[in-house]
This record gives C-alpha cells, structure tokens and sequence, in this order.
C-alpha cells in the first residue's frame, strides 16, 4: 500500500525415537557416528527397561560446534519452485530423516499446508554434516573432515507470508535462492532476493528441476546475472527430484556462507523468532541465541514484558524437539520457559538473564495489513471458545492483528488484519481445522481514509465504525492503492488496457533498450 488515490465515490518430544529412526544413516549425526552396530543394538534392547537410565548418554553435544563450525541458512523462491522439495533432500542427505520414511515435503506440518500444496509456516531443521575441507597447498594438500552444525530454515513463497520469510531471514547469514529451470526469476523471487540482498545476507543462486524437458539454465543463469548481478560461475543446476547436484549444495553452503557473529562471553541475548501453544508444555518459543550461552534451569527474561521464567527445556529442531539441555552463541533452536499466555511471548522480543543488562536487539519491522474482515462466532454463546482459539493461534501467527468490536446482527465478534486474501483465507481454516471454531466471515474490506470539510481526517476499516454526524461535512475519501512498475516483453504489447480497467492510471510506458535491460 504505497499511497492513497482519491476516490470520487465511496508437539510431543521425539528425541528417542529420532535416534532409533536415523541409526542406520551416514554421515552427519555427531553421536551415532560413534556407535558400532552391537552399541545400536544394545540401545534397541535397553530403551524400554532402563531408558531413564541412558538418557544422559545419548544428548547431543552442542559444546563441539562452536561458531566457526555453524551455519544458518534459509531456502527462499517463488512458489512452487522446489523449496520443500529440496528441503527433504538435504534432510535425507545429512541422516536427519531416512530416506523414504515419513511423507513428502517433511518440513510443512500444518494440515492446511499438505491440502493446499503450499508452505504457510517457516519451519527449521537442525543438521549435521561432515565437510572435508583442505588444509596445505600443492602436493602437501590434505583432506580434514569437520562435522558441522547446519540450522535450516524453508520459508514459504507467497506474497501474503513474505513476513515469515523477512522473521526467517532474521537469524540466518546466507540463504539459497532457488529458481525454477524452466520459469525462471518470477515475482516472489525478486521480491525474496531484495528481503535478502536488505539483510546483507550470502546468497547462493540454485537453479533447481534442470530435469525439466523445457529447462532452460542458462536463460536462467542470464536472468539472475541481469537482474541480480550474480555472478554465474556461482550457480548451483540441481534437480530435487532425482537428486542431480545435490552434493554440492551443502559444500558451498559451509564454504561461500560465513558463520554467525556473536560474543561466546557476552552476556546472554536471544530473538524470540516464533512460538506456538502446545497443551502440555505451555508456550514453545524458537529463538535464535545472539549472544552468550543458554542453559536449561537458567533464569531468563523478557525486555518487552519485563516478566522473568525459569528454563523447563532447551533443545534443537533435529527435526523434531530434541532436547539438548544448552544453546550455544549462534545456534537456533526451541525454549520452553512455562509461558502460559500466548501475549507473553512477542515475536521479535528480546530474551536475556534475569540478573544482566543487555541492549535490546532492533526486532522485526511493524506488519502493514492490507485487507481486514470481521470474524464472529456462528453461535454467540461461543465467544470466549473463538477468542481462546485466535488468542492461540496469533502466537503462532504474529502478523495478524486482533481487535474486539460488535455488530447488531452477529453480536460480539472480532475486527482482523491480515496481509492478503489468502492469508485470510488460511487462518479462517486453521481456526476450524485446529481448533475446531464454528466462524461467520464478514465481507473484507480495506482501510479508507474519510477528510472533513474542517481538515481533520479519520482513517476507517468498517463501513459502520464510520461517525455520522451532521454537523461534520465529508468533501473527500481515500483508498489504498499501488505504486507499481510492471516490466513485460515487448511481444506482448502494452498492458494500459488491462491496467486502466482495474480502476488503474498509467503514467508513463517506457521500452527498455538491452543496454537499460542487463
């Protein structure tokens, strides 16, 4: 909404389970590595009767990764691109889930996601990968195996939740922008690249479905060289699909991506990325640590709030909760502090010890919302079980905004914001799938702005919340419109037509040359 125009009218932890699933993986698992076939077995036999027992001998030593061996990186494209997909390559690819096991697209969990085909939620998995990297030159060159520690975060793709992607982005330092063979750079892409190039991040361009009868990579190559100045040699053709050039990727992920900044010493500081309700835990908080080190029992406490909570639990996404009992500078993982109320928990919050003064971290940039609809219960004496369920569900989505209002003919409801129809549409689902909330939907609406004959001016987002009084005069309104620039082939011929009878006005149409172009 970049101006106004006139109008000229008016989860359970799996820790367990997830060593006994990847036990027979390669590769990157920093403590299964170490196991020989007659320890798995004895695992196998010992975890019903003494599991309590072996609990200590099977957590994840985070100690052995310090910053120089972590990465945190996000996957980032235009819908449909392949991001999901790639996703689970990489999972399988480092051991973290078995290859075949489990179903498709691992990553996106919601049901509204898997019946829609689309990813909602930014969703981290923690990684480990062994590297060789070479140490000497020329014929003293040596080949040194690391284990690394990889934080992944997939991100979804449409334009009403590129506010996850800009939150995701927020504890990462590179990200792999992946693109369609065949499509090539589409809108979410240049959008999600400039989020990125914004962040000061390391990009890595992966050109994914090179399987494709119709790719076309370097086109695409050209593209991002044109549009991003990206150097070519940099491009990745992987296809995750069949799994074409996928072991290259994490490579150049440790190689290219540098590792996280941050003091080990420095007192604790953390950013609250994201958080959700679970029945038994109370509120789970993903956080990425800035600073300082995280230990379970620690006291913490909010700069928002000022409320302090003690540590219950500590862990990483391995993918699922996999407990670890500490989080080391840089690291992203989850804390469960007994938070009660999802209004404790502020996405973008800064998290610290109880007995230190830290500086705030900046957070994350205010949401604007661009359609707002009013949800009402379908019967009124359900209204306190709707405001539980949106109370819940906004910790779990934070960009949108809740307001209390009443109507005469649907009673008490609730006026929200949201980014886009389609953001809408998905929280009006997961209200009904997640928690079984019977709503009635007004009709959305976007805000307009009301000036008086006086010059005072009122800014509305329903039609009855606008005064009538007659002693004020209305001489003017305002909408919301776009400023945009829409760039075509010129074989296409000129967009005016469609644009004007939309209620749109051109200003100028210009034709590039293909010096303006590269």
């Amino acid at each position: 909404m970049g101006s106004f125009r006139r109008a000229s009218k008016s989860l359970k932890s799996s820790k367990y389970l997830s060593l006994l699933h990847n036990s027979s993986l390669f590769g990157g698992n920093p403590f299964l590595g170490r196991l020989n076939s007659h320890h798995r077995v004895g695992l196998s036999q010992t975890f019903c009767s003494n599991s309590r027992q072996n609990s200590t001998e099977n957590v994840i030593d985070l100690n052995q990764y310090p910053l120089e061996r972590v990465r945190n990186f996000s996957i980032i494209a235009h819908i449909d691109h392949g991001k999901s997909t790639l996703a689970d390559r990489l999972l399988e690819l480092t051991g973290t889930i078995k290859r075949g096991k489990g179903q498709p697209q691992y990553l996106d969990k919601l049901q509204v996601e898997r019946e829609r085909g689309i990813t909602v939620k930014a969703q981290t998995a923690t990684m480990f990968y062994n590297h060789h990297s070479s140490l000497g030159v020329g014929s003293d060159n040596k080949q040194e195996e690391q284990s690394f520690l990889l934080n992944l975060i997939d991100t979804p793709g449409h334009v009403d939740f590129s506010y996850e992607v800009s939150r995701s982005l927020a504890a990462c330092q590179g990200a792999l922008l992946v693109v369609d063979a065949a499509q090539g750079v589409q809108a979410q892409t240049v959008a999600n690249f400039y989020l990125a190039f914004e962040s000061n991040l390391t990009i890595i361009p992966v050109i994914n479905k090179i399987d494709q009868p119709t790719a076309d990579p370097d086109r695409v190559i050209a593209q991002l060289k044109s549009m991003f100045d990206l150097d070519p040699a940099d491009a990745l053709l992987t296809s995750a699909k069949t799994g074409i050039g996928l072991e290259h990727i994490l490579p150049a992920v440790i190689e290219r991506i540098p590792p996280p900044p941050g003091l080990h010493n420095s007192p604790l500081r953390m950013l609250l990325l994201d958080s959700y309700y679970d029945e038994y835990k109370g509120v789970i908080c993903h956080v990425a640590v800035v600073d300082g080190v995280l230990r379970k029992g620690d006291k913490i406490s909010s700069v928002s709030t000022g409320q302090s909570y003690d540590i219950l639990d500590v862990g990483i996404m391995h993918p699922e909760l996999t407990s670890t009992g500490i989080l080391l500078t840089g690291q992203v993982g989850y804390v469960v502090s007994g938070m009660r109320s999802t209004k404790e928990a502020r996405i973008g919050d800064t998290l610290h010890h109880s007995k230190s003064v830290v500086e705030p971290l900046p957070g994350f940039k205010p949401v604007r919302h661009m359609v707002f609809s009013g949800l009402y219960p379908a019967d009124g004496s359900d209204f306190e079980a709707l405001n539980h369920a949106i109370e819940r569900l906004t910790c779990n989505d934070a960009s949108v905004s809740i307001a209390k209002e009443s109507s005469t003919a649907l009673g008490l409801g609730f006026r929200c914001g949201f980014l886009g129809l389609l953001h809408m549409d998905v929280f009006h689902q997961r209200l009904e799938q997640e928690y079984g909330a019977h709503v009635i939907s007004t009709i959305p609406t976007v805000p307009y702005i009301f000036e008086y004959a006086d010059g005072s001016k009122i800014s509305v987002q329903n039609p009855a919340a606008l005064p009538s009084n007659p002693k004020q005069r209305v001489v003017a309104s305002w909408e919301p419109t776009v400023l945009a620039t829409i760039i075509i082939p010129s074989m296409w011929g000129q967009l005016s037509p469609f644009a004007l009878s939309g209620e749109g006005s051109s200003w100028s149409i210009h034709l590039l040359t293909a010096y303006e172009f590269s």
